[in-house]
This record gives C-alpha cells, structure tokens and sequence, in this order.
C-alpha cells in the first residue's frame, strides 16, 4: 500500500475497508465518475494534459537535464487543459493546483524526513477538504464533492466525515502509485517508440509485471477453512498477494520476464485488485498511462533518436 492509501487507513474507514452490504454503498456513491464509459469520454482531456506538459519541457529548451517526476509524472494525474482528471473530478479550485501538487510530491517521497512531513501534510490535507465539503453544502457545482454532499450528506445517509474521507481517498491513495509508474522503464521502450500503438499491451504487462498494491488484500477468516492444505482459524489473517498471482507461470509463462508481446487469453492482470475490492480509478489509471506511453515516446515529436 503506498503512502497515501496509509494515511487515509489511519483515518475513519472507506469502502476499501468495508465488507458488503457497506462496501458497495459507499464506493456506488463515487463509482459513475470512474466508469470506463466516463473516462474513455476523458481521454482527449488527458491527452490535451500530456501533450500541453511535454510541450512545456520541449520549450524549456533542452539545455539542462529535465527532472521527469517534477515536470511531468506529479502533474500528469493532476492537471489538465480542460481541467478534468482527477482534481476536476473532485472539484478542486484551480486555483489551489499547485499546492495539492506539492503535496503530492511530498507523500511520493519515500525519505524518513518525506514521511515526517507527510504525517502533518495529511492532516492539513484533510482540514483543507472540510473546507471544501463546507464550501459545496453552501454552493454545489458539477463535482464529485457537491454530489456526496448534495446526495448523501444533506439527506442524511453519511457524515461530513465520510465525505471528507472519501475525497481524501480518492485524491492521495493512488497518486504515488501512479507517478511510480510512469516512471518504470522496462527493456521494451525501444519497440514501444518505434510503434506507439502498442501502449495498451505495454500498460497491460506493466501492471502485471509491476503490480502497484501487491500486498493491500488483507483478509480476516470469520470461520475456521482449509485453504490448499493449510488450515486458517476464525480471527486469523492473511495476505492475499495480487503479486504472486501476476507471477503464476501456469498463467503466465516466464512470468519473471517483462514482455509485452506475451500471447494474451482472456485472463486479466491483477494489478489493480480482483472482485468487488478491484481499484475503483483502475480505468483512469489505465487510460493515464496508455496516453502517456503512447505520446512520451513517440519521435519525432517528444521521442529521442537514441
């Protein structure tokens, strides 16, 4: 689990930690904004974003070396021209863009003095959204916050608490998970510049190979059961690795090789959780990196030679 979805554990609990009928209650509320209708109509938006940042680098003049995760891979799920991923989503005035951005790269810093920070940056974090649930209750508009508020909060159905919790959620838990993405550089960059349609199969087996939560399916037995061969106790937990099924070589042959030219079937990747618990954002996600793949390497526009 990464920083973000450690803090808001720490705080009053989500969907991602309910179990059913509460689970599929809450996450309803916030779902239709991640939907892959919704956000396949959000991707001109997210290649308007990309192209405006690369455009940005490019213009810099190239003399000194470009620092990729301040200029880019921080402001990718944040920003956009049109304002809409996942600050627009939430509502977030534009106008505050660049301090929630700074935020960010405080919690996608893994320093002890980063992690310092972030503790009283989160807390600052969550007083700054209760301003702005307070802020939609007074004037709603046409955003994720003023539809907690308008449907849930005022009705009575949730506490300002939960809506300042899920906002919090959706804003921190996946950010860092995704800057690090963007990041990755697997072996197969050179065939992916030579032909950037190959960046949905690209993302595909970079969420297999490099799986973003490998460890954040935490279960509770609520009876004693056999699993395989080893009996698991009421009460007792386990760890359910998304990880090890991206690795399962029945599944995936020479699972310990990045290639992204492996013959796919219909079995999905786990990289963003399976069932009713799978990443509510996963199709934004997706949608983020296929674009910036597609258009980061991509010659002679942005590619280099080399």
């Amino acid at each position: 689990m990464d920083a973000g979805g450690k803090a808001a554990a720490k705080n009053k609990a989500t969907f991602v930690d309910m179990d059913p009928p509460q689970h599929m209650q809450q996450r309803g509320m916030v779902e239709p904004f991640f939907s892959r209708e919704h956000i396949d109509s959000m991707r001109p938006h997210i290649q308007s974003t990309v192209d405006s940042l690369l455009d940005a680098m490019i213009k810099a003049g190239g003399e000194k070396p470009v620092d990729l995760v301040e200029k880019f891979s921080l402001l990718v799920p944040s920003y956009a021209e049109s304002y809409k991923i996942i600050y627009g989503i939430l509502g977030v005035p534009f106008k505050d863009l660049e301090y929630l951005t700074q935020c960010n790269a405080i919690r996608s810093n893994g320093s002890a003095t980063a992690t310092e920070a972030a503790g009283a940056n989160n807390r600052e974090l969550l007083d700054y959204i209760g301003n702005l649930v307070d802020q939609r209750r007074e004037k709603p508009e046409d955003d994720l916050i003023s539809k907690l508020v308008v449907e849930q909060l005022i009705p009575g159905h949730i506490e300002k608490s939960d809506a300042v919790q899920m906002a919090f959620l959706l804003l921190v838990a996946g950010n860092a998970t995704m800057v690090n993405m963007i990041n990755l550089h697997p072996e197969q960059l050179k065939d992916l510049k030579g032909d950037p349609s190959l960046a949905k199969a690209f993302v595909e087996e970079l969420c297999r190979f490099h799986t973003a939560s490998a460890l954040a399916t935490r279960r509770v037995a609520k009876v004693d059961i056999v699993l395989g061969s080893t009996k698991i106790k009421a009460g007792e937990g386990i760890i359910a690795s998304n990880q090890s099924g991206n690795r399962d070589e029945e599944v995936f042959p020479n699972p310990d090789t990045f290639d992204m030219h492996r013959k796919r079937g219909s079995e999905q990747a786990l990289g963003y959780g399976y069932g009713s618990h799978r990443c509510v954002a996963e199709w934004l996600a997706r949608a983020e990196l296929e674009i910036v793949f597609g258009r980061l390497l991509s010659w002679p526009r942005y590619g280099t030679k080399s």
